[in-house]
């Protein structure tokens, strides 16, 4: 008999996700036994999990050999210290696509000048202002995970001259890297346009402060796709009142979905997504679970095991 394996994640995501996990499976060479019935949690030998579902406590489930998440982000559930096997987060290649495509976009957005053409339509004929190349454009990006990497190398390919920080050294093709605190600094002070890709935890809490505003050329622009967290709210409109931050579009938020009264909303100078940067897509993160199942099949390590010590 094959693994057994529990869908935990809201109602409305089994019909959309159980052709897909079934496919992937058998593709996998799998004979599995899927349900999103949580009753009976000492048969499961995998959870596949999203908040919002029915598994609220891991304890009963005495035989697992993972969770295996459908989310990137992890925060939500690091810290349960009902888990007590592997945790692994989702790295698929949709998701990241998806997110290397909506970084560019809106990089491209203000590299162009987009903005100040669809909300000029006022008879004015502004053409004195031409957009410099890609080469001669400094992207920053903090972050360079799987989701960092992957824009960094989109833009590049574009022409932009890339500039990267993660908190330990990394090396890229084409690409500037820094780490630690003075390579933030250099990061900060290069970007005339920044993309947070940094997972929220303890330690990147709040990493865009006053502090590191002040750092960024007059006028830079901000992409968050990240974390809400990343970001000191506070700082930052007090950063685009006074001019030294052109524009911010934020993608998420500390609290979401974010406050009708939320000063964002009104700002001239914020443009705010619904948290649709990127979505986990059942046709290809089903193969990303589909693997990991495998690979705890055979007795192989599991992809992407959440490090639990730095809450990612």
């Amino acid at each position: 008999m094959g693994p057994r394996i529990l869908f935990s994640a809201p109602d409305e995501h089994w019909p959309l996700w159980r052709p897909h996990l079934l496919a992937a499976f058998a593709d996998a060479g799998l004979d599995v036994t899927l349900t999103n019935d949580p009753s009976g949690p000492w048969t499961f030998d995998y959870v596949v999990y999203q908040p919002g579902g029915p598994v609220r406590d891991f304890a009963p489930f005495e035989r697992i050999k993972a969770v295996l998440s459908l989310w990137a982000g992890v925060e939500s559930i690091v810290g349960d210290t009902s888990i007590v096997v592997p945790l692994c987060r989702m790295v698929d290649v949709g998701l990241t696509r998806g997110m290397a495509e909506w970084v560019t976009a809106h990089v491209l957005r203000y590299h162009m000048g987009i903005d100040g053409h669809i909300l000029g339509q006022d008879g004015v004929w502004r053409n004195s202002v031409v957009p410099p190349l890609a080469p001669e454009r400094t992207v920053g990006i903090l972050g360079l995970g799987e989701l960092g990497r992957a824009t960094a190398a989109m833009l590049t390919s574009i022409g932009f001259r890339v500039v990267g920080w993660s908190r330990g050294p990394r090396e890229l093709p084409g690409i500037e890297t820094w780490s630690g605190a003075e390579g933030l600094s250099e990061v900060l002070g290069a970007s005339e346009i920044l993309v947070l890709l940094l997972p929220a935890t303890p330690a990147t809490e709040n990493t865009l402060d006053a502090r590191a505003l002040a750092m960024l050329p007059r006028g830079a622009r901000i992409i968050n796709p990240g974390r809400g967290p990343l970001i000191d709210d506070e700082a930052l409109l007090k950063a685009l009142d006074n001019g030294h931050v052109g524009h911010a579009t934020l993608d998420v938020f500390r609290q979401e979905p974010l406050p009708a009264e939320h000063p964002y909303w009104a700002h001239p100078m914020v443009t705010v997504t619904p948290h649709i940067a990127s979505a986990t897509r059942p046709e290809t993160a089903s193969m990303a679970i589909a693997e990991n199942v495998r690979r705890g099949e055979a007795g192989l390590d599991f992809l992407n095991v959440v490090n639990r010590a730095e809450s990612y």
